[in-house]
């Protein structure tokens, strides 16, 4: 007897940790982890945006916004196609305050074109955080599937698991059952949101997202760190907008999500559509190079640029989170190179309205200051009750410069193939327009100019760096973190 339990379970053993393995290394679906052409395009198809939250001399808060101005202009603009990736869209709140209804009037716009323009192809691509993982129907979401949106729940079930720890226990006895049905407990996404359902919240700790922000027509594409979600509206973000080529690349990564999701890919413009309807303009000169990266892909488009980098160049971060070992250690070997290196942070004090202790960005920061020498620089952006969301590297090489920004954190969830991400690389000459807007917005909140953007290292340093690093530590190797 004692000898069949023990086979039982070292036969059980095998099949838990094989599992763990498995979701951790399994391949990716056709395309995920994707890296498009290298396009070529005019200065005038390519353009730096950015939300700025501030205060003034007067000490009145100031929100400097263009983002859902040009995605909203995108929208209405459309006339064959329009694909949307978007993480967060909903009114969920556990903050005090009002907010802009920025879900209602996005989605709200949507569904006006629809009914301005019935032949529209709509998809919208989502994550389930917006049903708590269908616990109920999405208020804002729902509306467009009725006005003839193609509306897909992104499939978490196909990407890697990035919590090792619960996978296993996720996987073999706990998913089966789902997560529809009515809720009964309080949602932690705010006292005003459905409710949900246990199951919703055992998915949930397996933690991973389609954190992709993304809009593109025939038009133009934007690709943003920004969400549409009322309480993430006064937060300060970034987006790059492309025209041209490029489209097709945005097109083919949005449709990979769409074909492992079980989405109605008829729903796609085909190449042959692409051919006639992509808008590009006439100019024969074309010095801006653009290259289309999600997932994994973007973190080794992020170690080229850092490792190219040479003594006498500059190299700019502005982030949510840092906390990516491959990263930090690259950032740091440059700044030995003679690469001053230049890193914004937002203080973690908050995110999804949660107070937070400043994990993981305090410790990181505490690191870097330390062993980086006189040519690491780390400022803090001076948030008040919003975030620094911000997620860009820009490096200044002289005559060429590099721009990587999007919807990835420089965290391993976001960067090694875990969670769903999208953003574009941008090579060009110093004189360009668009490397001249984003070295402006670099030193306007270095330098202060105008108002105060930022905050010495000293003014979050860590109260107590020791504890906070050995948590931040914990929970980098557990995995159980947002990060």
């Amino acid at each position: 007897m004692k000898k069949k339990l023990w086979i039982a379970a070292a036969v059980f053993g095998i099949l838990y940790f094989g599992v763990i393995v498995y979701h951790q290394l399994k391949p990716l679906p056709e395309n995920v982890s994707y890296v498009g052409e290298p396009r070529m395009v005019a200065e005038e198809e390519i353009s730096f945006l950015y939300d700025l939250t501030y205060k003034n001399e007067e000490d009145e808060e100031v929100y400097e916004q263009e983002i859902f101005e040009e995605i909203f202009a995108l929208i209405d603009e459309a006339e064959h196609f329009l694909i949307i990736d978007m993480f967060l869209v909903n009114d969920f709140s556990t903050e005090d305050g009002s907010f802009p209804e920025l879900s209602r009037e996005f989605t709200d716009r949507i569904e006006a074109r629809l009914e301005e323009n019935p032949e529209l192809k709509v998809v919208f691509i989502t994550d389930p955080i917006n049903t708590t993982y269908f616990s109920h129907e999405s208020e804002h979401i729902a509306p467009l599937e009725a006005a003839g949106a193609e509306v897909i729940y992104t499939d978490l079930t196909r990407l890697r698991d990035s919590n090792y720890l619960y996978t296993g226990f996720w996987r073999i006895g706990l998913q089966w059952f789902g997560q529809s049905g009515s809720g009964w407990l309080p949602n932690v996404f705010g006292e005003d949101a459905p409710d949900a359902t246990l199951r919703s919240y055992l998915k949930l700790a397996n933690t991973k997202a389609n954190h992709r922000k993304t809009v593109v027509s025939e038009n133009a594409g934007i690709i943003t760190s920004a969400n549409p979600h009322d309480a993430s509206a006064y937060h300060s973000n970034i987006g790059i907008k492309v025209q041209g080529e490029t489209l097709r690349d945005i097109v083919e990564s949005e449709k990979a999500v769409a074909a492992f999701s079980d989405g109605d890919l008829s729903r796609f413009p085909t190449e042959e559509e692409l051919d006639e309807w992509i808008v590009t303009g006439e100019e024969e000169d074309r010095p801006v190079q653009t290259q289309m990266i999600t997932e994994g892909k973007t973190k080794q488009a992020l170690l080229k640029v850092i490792n190219a980098s040479e003594e006498g160049d500059t190299i700019w971060c502005g982030l949510f989170y840092l906390s990516d070992r491959d990263i930090i250690e690259n950032l740091l070997h440059s700044a030995s190179r003679g690469v001053t290196v230049n890193i914004v942070l937002d203080p973690n004090q908050d995110a999804f309205g949660q107070d937070k202790i400043g994990i993981p960005n305090l410790p990181v920061a505490s690191e870097l200051t330390r062993r980086g020498g006189e040519n690491m620089n780390v400022r803090w952006y001076d948030t008040q009750d919003e975030q620094y969301h911000s997620k860009i590297l820009y490096a200044d090489r002289g005559e060429v410069r590099n721009v990587i920004a999007g919807a990835a954190n420089f965290t391993k969830r976001n960067l090694d193939d875990f969670n769903l991400e999208s953003n574009i690389s941008v090579t060009a000459p110093a004189d360009t327009d668009i490397m001249t807007d984003v070295d402006d917005y670099f030193h306007r909140i270095w330098n202060n100019e105008d108002a105060v953007f930022t905050v010495a290292y000293e003014g979050y340093a860590p109260s107590h760096p020791a504890f906070k690093y050995f948590l931040y530590t914990l929970q980098k190797i557990t995995r159980f973190s947002t990060y």
